[in-house]
């Protein structure tokens, strides 16, 4: 039996065998395939589950992203009213810092202004200063407070003129009063100020410690009078610094001084000199006091003595009084008898 391809059987024994064969091909080639589709099958489960763990987790990141979106936008609303009530206090800060800034710019246009004036008050403070009968006001109406501020108006008395004709700027009244004169040789300092080099300041120290011994002799000759003034005078300088120059350089004059019984005093010396002073004046006074009571407690007992003795003749009259009662209360009695007697006679009784 011969076969024909053009025979329908043997075509499909043919299309059959290929199929088998193309199925067995198949069947070679997807077999390994089937186990990698199985472990792809098992990776892509693995990978939804992953997706879904994937999804919570980004669901719970959306959450805290959410969550930090609302805490930044809070912090970012407090920072924004922190900032706004900072930038409102600095404003209100910076108005009142520039309110006091301009407070104090006026005040110190004023004190300008009193700089200016003090200027000029420091002009006519050196014309006052260049003329000595200024000068000497100047001191004395320095001198004249510190009397005030430390003495009682009764202790001290001002311009007082003494026997040879000198006029005291100040006069203490103690038991002996206490002269004091407030000029000073303002030249001689001035010239010291002045100088420039140490030449210049040895000859200006030179010529102050003249005019300040001249002064002090001076002082001494007018105010030191043996029974009317004290044994001794003060010399007021209205200058601490003069004061602290002579202490500090000229040691000759300050000996001169005490020699010649003139004190030197500054402001603050005199003050505490006449602090001194004023116990000195309350001591006295308190002495005084105490002779007066002494006088008076005298004089008391001179009375009281006059008056034992007047008593005592007192008692004399009435003792002699006593005695003259007594007698005639006995001459009283006598007649009093003597009357009783005539009463009792019987003048009926008579004689026929």
């Amino acid at each position: 039996m011969s076969l024909s391809w053009t025979d329908p059987v043997v075509i499909a024994l043919a299309l059959g065998a290929v199929a088998l064969v193309v199925l067995w091909r198949l069947a070679r080639v997807l077999g390994p395939l089937s186990g990698r589709l199985a472990v792809l099958d098992a990776r892509l489960t693995s990978l939804g589950e992953s997706q879904q763990q994937l999804a919570g987790g980004l669901g719970h990141v959306a959450q805290s992203q959410t969550q930090v979106i609302g805490l930044v936008e809070a912090r970012l609303a407090d920072m924004g009213r922190y900032m706004g009530d900072t930038l409102a206090g600095n404003a209100q800060v910076t108005a009142s810092s520039m309110g006091a800034l301009r407070e104090r710019l006026q005040v110190i246009d004023a004190a300008q202004a009193k700089i200016e004036a003090l200027s000029g008050n420091v002009l006519s403070l050196q014309d006052i200063l260049s003329n000595k009968q200024a000068r000497g006001a100047f001191g004395e109406v320095q001198l004249e407070a510190l009397l005030a501020d430390a003495l009682p108006p009764d202790a001290y008395s001002l311009q007082a003129t003494l026997s040879n004709g000198r006029r005291a700027d100040a006069l203490i009244h103690l038991e002996q009063p206490l002269a004091l004169d407030a000029k000073f040789p303002l030249e001689g300092w001035q010239a010291l100020t002045r100088a420039t080099d140490d030449a210049q300041r040895a000859e200006a120290r030179r010529a102050l410690s003249r005019a300040m011994r001249g002064h002090i002799r001076a002082i001494a000759d007018r105010y030191i009078l043996p029974g009317e003034t004290a044994e001794g005078a003060l010399m007021f300088l209205p200058s601490e610094a003069v004061y602290a120059e002579l202490h500090a350089n000229m040691a000759d004059v300050l000996r001169e001084s005490f020699a010649a019984r003139v004190w030197i005093v500054s402001p603050s010396t005199c003050m505490a000199t006449l602090v001194t002073l004023r116990a000195v004046l309350k001591d006295t006074r308190l002495r005084s006091e105490a002779r007066a009571v002494r006088r008076e407690v005298q004089l008391l007992v001179e009375d009281a003595t006059r008056l034992g003795a007047r008593v005592a003749k007192l008692e004399g009259h009435f003792a002699q009084v006593q005695g003259d009662l007594s007698d005639i209360r006995i001459s009283a009695d006598k007649i009093t008898r003597r009357g009783a007697r005539l009463d009792d006679f019987d003048f009926a009784k008579t004689p026929e």
